[in-house]
């Protein structure tokens, strides 16, 4: 994206996030990791105001490579996470685009998330920060950072992503 082209349509951008969060409502983790470039990360920092995921420990960093192990660990006949289905609810609100680059975009927004898993429902709550890349006349997730409101506080453990 060049900053001397046309802002990019807001609703675009929020039907872009919605569908995210519904694939991983579902979840469907094959399609949501299709959402993200091959250089995509996740990140959702240990504690508040984090400055970079490499020199601090996280509760997620994740590339494509480690998005791919857990998504196959998740969907394995054996593994712990099939004994409970997942069930999760997103509900994503105040999206706002932040800055427009050469070859991004910086959007924000806030989110609630209810899981239900293991006969526990658990609410996640934060911000969003997604550096999106423009594809094909549509959007790719570059980086995804989860700030969850309690990120130092005492977390069970979070069976999928946020």
């Amino acid at each position: 994206m060049s900053t001397d082209t046309k802002k990019p349509d807001i609703r675009d951008i929020e039907t872009f996030l919605y569908d995210e969060a519904s694939l991983l409502d579902r979840p469907d983790l094959d399609k949501w990791i299709e959402m993200y470039t091959d250089d995509g990360t996740y990140w959702m920092p240990a504690i508040e105001d984090q400055e970079d995921p490499l020199n601090h420990i996280s509760i997620y960093y994740d590339d494509r490579v480690l998005m791919e192990i857990r998504r196959r660990n998740f969907v394995h006949p054996r593994a712990a996470s099939k004994d409970y289905k997942v069930r999760c609810s997103h509900i994503i609100s105040n999206v706002r685009i932040e800055s427009i680059t050469d070859d991004e975009l910086l959007v924000t927004s806030n989110f609630q998330c209810v899981m239900y898993y293991n006969n526990k429902q658990t609410l996640y709550a934060g911000k969003y920060t997604h550096k999106l890349v423009a594809v094909n006349g549509g959007f790719k997730i570059r980086h995804k950072r989860v700030d969850l409101i309690n990120c130092d506080g005492v977390l069970g453990t979070i069976i999928i992503y946020i």
